[in-house]
């Protein structure tokens, strides 16, 4: 059995949002500036989605 990787960026980006995210409210993990990060990353990979790209 063998994963497709999508060569979407806009969802790679999601996928990674959602990973962060995940990690972050299990784990504690928390960076400076984390806040701001992760809106940019949500804001770039929701305008690639709509886009298509």
């Amino acid at each position: 059995m063998r994963m497709k990787v999508t060569k979407n960026l806009g969802m790679l980006l999601l996928g990674a949002w959602l990973i962060i995210t995940g990690l972050s409210q299990v784990v504690g993990f928390n960076m400076p500036g984390d806040g701001m990060i992760m809106a940019v990353l949500a804001a770039v990979a929701g305008v690639l989605i709509i886009l298509g790209r």
